[in-house]
Formats: structure tokens, C-alpha cells, sequence
């Protein structure tokens, strides 16, 4: 016999029970977010973020902005008004849905902790305000500011040497029977490729160049590194290694100039890869650069320069020619522009000039200035707007040319040309400009040519460092020209206590 008792119930009282229960789950549902153990909530009933892109991050000037992403639309007003970044970065906001982009007007500057949060905002419910958002803090940081150089006394002779500005330490990076030469930072900062003479071996009539890796114990995020572990990358057995540069998105590509030792028409560039077999180019010319998105060599080639891409290099008609131009001066740092030199030669005076031009990928070429001195080297600023130049100026005296050094600033849209400071002597002088634009690292350097022959048995040092033009440097000192900015509209000029040359900006 089947039981009827459910049915005898009175309709009034399964309504009740019914109602009873899910108004108890409505309760829950909007009381959850009060419901916490241990400061646990049991339902997040509040707005929260989601994602923000430079959470516990290390920024380099490649980063251009963040994303913050909620769960939930919101009022863009209320975020954007309770946004607060410390110390603050200048930028503009723009919205998709319910993520927030922020584009910085400046590049970041370098050896810095920031803090980000985001208190006070509300949700955007239907035409009105909802609940309020869970407060958000995060943190990252920016690249420590450092820069290497290589050392000119003592024990420091000869050595990679890197300086951490944020950390305020200093660290010899390569061993003493390695006399440096030359060197490169990888993109990521982590590594420095150099070329240096190892004394330890016994030459006959010159001295080998090899080509290392060595970290340098900065990191591209927040783990810890080890610097000083060194690595041979290319010896110099057969080819003596020359001019080099790194190419591959960070780096793992090694372009070198090389010349056999037994035939000097050997001369070509080479192309090195870890694991791999190293490769000849064919590719004749003279000085080279490599494109910023490292993809491509710029080098020139009898009255012109050529980009040459690195991959399928055979293919002729991957190849550009600028025809007018004898020197690729620098790139800026997308690479859609660049500036060159061109070698004038006026025939009613028989004397040379030196024209900078300005030409990007939109087929613009203007010239910048026209000097009867010298274009030692120019650096982009960070967004290519404007360029800072070593220049020297020729002035003739009762028995000999001179040639006296100085910086500008050129504007790149207006032409403008700022001077900032002269120099004494501009001698193999290297410059080297801050990622972030606080300030332009040089070299000042004392040769064999500076002394008196009478005292210059007593000035030479122990080791042989010599310049690219291979004269004894017998001292060298660093100099930092601060460029202006906000806090400082006036560049500043210091001398740094340190002795070395061929200062260099990790990136």
C-alpha cells in the first residue's frame, strides 16, 4: 500500500518551508562577504582585481605601461579618481571593458620601488553604483641603475668592473690574467660579452683576442644572481676576433669581425650560436651595427650602407642600400629612424665636412647640422625626439689644427641645436647614455702622447691597456653629465671617483 501522508499536508505549509529556505540562501548570498574566518571571507561579494601585469615585476625602459583587470565592470570614474602609484608616474588611462591600461608619458626611471593601489572604487551596477572594491596594494620595482667599465689601476687593471648605483656596490666581474678589450650587455642586463688578451699565454709577435661571457649578478626580475661565472663563447686560435656586436632577441647571437692571422683577405663577418657550428656571412664591408630589434646588420659598404638581415643573409633581395650615406651613426631605440653621417668634400677649399642626417622609415632624410670638426658618437633619447651628440670643433692655431669637444642636444622636429657642455680633450673618448635618461657616462683619458717623453718612463703603468687607436692610456677617469628634467632643468657635470674607460649603461 503506497503512503499518501506528504500529500494530506496543507499547501500552506510546504509554501512556507519553501519560502523559508531560499530566503535563507539569499541571506547567505548577500550577507557572504561579512561571513570571514581568520580575515578569510567565506563569498567575496566586493569587486576585486583580477590581474595587475607589474605585480612583484622588474621594469626596464621596454616597458611602456600596465593593465589592472577587475572581475567585474566598474565605475571608471571612481578608479580612476582612487588610482594611486608611489612615487608617482606620469601617464594616460584607457579602458576596454573591464581592464584598465595605463601608458606612462616618460620611461621609468631606474633603481626604484614603487606602489601601486587601489581604495575607494566602486562597481558600475546598471545606471548606478554598487558595492565598493576590495582595497589592492602590490609592489614592483625598476632595474637597478648600473653601469661597467674597465678598470685602469691597480688591481682593478685591465678588469670588467660593474658598478650597482642602487645597491652601492661594486664588483670586479672578470679574473686578473683577462685584460679586457672590449664588451657588450645582453638585453636582460644578466650577462656582459666581452673581448679580452689572456696574459697567461705566451704569444710571439701579438696577442689573441677571445671572446668570453660573464654574468654580472643583476637580475631581470626579483630571483637572485651570481655574478662573475664566466663562459668562453669564441678563442681566437685561427682568426683574430675584432669588432663585435650581439644580436637575437636577447642576445644569443654573437656578429663578429674576423680576420685570418696567415691571409689578412680573409676578412669577413661571422656568425656565433651557442651549440652550434660557427658561420661565415660573406658579407665584405667595414664598420657595422646591428638594428635595435637585432634582426638585421648595418654595415658599410664601398660608398653606401647596407642592412643586411642575419637570417637567409643569401637572400639579395632582402637587402637595403643607402647609397648617399658612409657611417650609420646610432639607431634610436624602435628603430624606425636613425642617424648618418655624410663625408662632404668641398673642392674650391679642399677640406672636408661632416654632415648628421636624420632618416626614418617614412622615407624622411634631413640634415641636422654640417661641422668642419669631428662626430665623435650620438645617442636617442628613449623616445626618439631628441639626440645628444659629442661633437668637436676645428679651430687653427699659429702652428696646428685643433679640435675641441663639446655636447648638444638636437631636437629632432624643430632642428634645434642646445649646447650643453665643452671639454677639455675628447681623446678615444666612449659615451654612454642612461636607459632611463638620467645622465651620459664618458671617459677621459691620459695617453703616452699627453706626457712629456722626459717623465714618461715614470708614468707608465705596470699592465699595456691601450686605446682603438692603440696608444698607451697611462690614467682615465669617469665623467656623468646629468641631463635636464623635471627636478633639474639645468644639466649638471661631475667626475665620478672612479678610474676606468669605456664606461657602459646596463640596459
Amino acid at each position: 500500500m503506497i503512503k499518501t501522508s506528504f500529500f494530506r499536508v496543507p499547501i500552506d505549509k510546504i509554501c512556507f518551508t519553501v519560502i523559508a529556505s531560499l530566503s535563507f540562501v539569499i541571506v547567505i548570498l548577500v550577507g557572504g562577504s561579512k561571513l570571514c574566518q581568520n580575515n578569510e571571507c567565506l563569498f567575496k561579494n566586493q569587486p576585486h582585481v583580477e590581474e595587475f601585469s607589474w605585480e612583484n615585476q622588474k621594469i626596464s625602459n621596454k616597458d611602456y605601461g600596465f593593465s589592472l583587470t577587475f572581475d567585474r565592470p566598474m565605475s571608471q570614474e571612481s578608479v580612476e579618481q582612487n588610482l594611486k602609484i608611489e612615487p608617482p608616474l606620469d601617464g594616460k588611462i584607457s579602458w576596454s571593458g573591464k581592464r584598465l591600461v595605463y601608458t606612462l608619458n616618460n620611461v621609468i626611471s631606474y633603481g626604484k620601488n614603487y606602489r601601486l593601489s587601489v581604495k575607494n572604487a566602486q562597481e558600475k551596477f546598471r545606471s548606478n553604483l554598487g558595492a565598493q572594491i576590495e582595497p589592492f596594494v602590490a609592489e614592483f620595482q625598476s632595474r637597478d641603475r648600473a653601469f661597467a667599465y674597465i678598470g685602469s689601476q691597480e688591481e682593478e687593471s685591465g678588469r670588467l668592473i660593474l658598478n650597482n648605483s642602487t645597491k652601492q656596490n661594486k664588483t670586479i666581474l672578470t679574473p686578473e690574467h683577462l685584460t679586457v678589450v672590449d664588451f657588450k650587455f645582453t638585453p636582460d642586463s644578466e650577462k656582459i660579452v666581452f673581448s679580452a688578451i689572456d696574459e697567461s699565454k705566451k704569444h710571439e709577435d701579438f696577442k689573441k683576442l677571445d671572446i668570453y661571457e660573464v654574468s654580472t649578478g643583476l637580475s631581470n626580475d626579483l630571483t637572485t644572481k651570481i655574478p662573475t661565472q664566466l663562459r668562453l663563447v669564441l678563442d681566437g686560435e685561427e682568426y683574430q676576433n675584432n669588432k663585435f656586436d650581439l644580436a637575437g632577441k636577447n642576445g644569443e647571437i654573437l656578429i663578429v669581425q674576423r680576420i685570418k692571422y696567415d691571409n689578412p683577405e680573409d676578412f669577413d663577418l661571422w656568425k656565433v650560436e651557442v651549440g652550434k657550428i660557427p658561420q661565415r656571412l660573406n658579407t665584405k664591408g667595414g664598420d657595422f651595427i646591428i638594428t635595435p630589434d637585432r634582426q638585421a646588420i648595418a654595415i658599410a659598404q664601398g660608398e653606401g650602407i647596407a642592412i643586411i638581415p642575419i637570417e637567409n643573409q643569401e637572400n639579395d633581395q632582402s637587402v637595403n642600400f643607402l647609397p648617399k650615406y658612409g657611417q650609420v651613426v646610432t639607431f634610436s631605440a624602435e628603430g624606425d629612424s636613425a642617424v648618418m653621417i655624410n663625408y662632404n668634400k668641398d673642392d674650391s677649399e679642399l677640406r672636408y665636412t661632416r654632415s648628421l642626417f636624420y632618416v626614418n622609415n617614412q622615407g624622411i632624410e634631413k640634415e641636422l647640422i654640417n661641422i668642419d670638426g669631428s662626430i665623435i658618437d650620438c645617442k636617442f633619447n628613449q623616445n626618439g625626439k631628441q639626440l645628444f651628440c659629442l661633437l668637436t670643433k676645428l679651430t687653427e692655431t699659429e702652428t696646428e689644427f685643433q679640435e675641441k669637444p663639446y655636447f648638444v642636444a638636437i631636437d629632432i622636429n624643430s632642428g634645434e641645436i642646445i649646447p650643453l657642455v665643452a671639454l677639455p680633450k675628447f681623446q678615444d673618448m666612449k659615451i654612454s647614455i642612461a636607459p632611463d635618461g638620467f645622465g651620459i657616462l664618458f671617459d677621459q683619458l691620459i695617453t703616452e702622447n699627453d706626457v712629456p717623453q722626459n717623465s714618461l718612463k715614470t708614468a707608465l703603468p705596470d699592465d699595456d691597456l691601450l686605446t682603438d687607436s692603440a696608444e698607451l692610456i697611462l690614467s682615465s677617469r669617469l665623467w656623468l653629465l646629468t641631463l635636464p628634467s623635471p627636478e633639474s632643468t639645468q644639466p649638471q657635470l661631475q667626475e665620478l671617483p672612479i678610474a676606468g674607460f669605456k664606461p657602459q649603461w646596463s640596459p
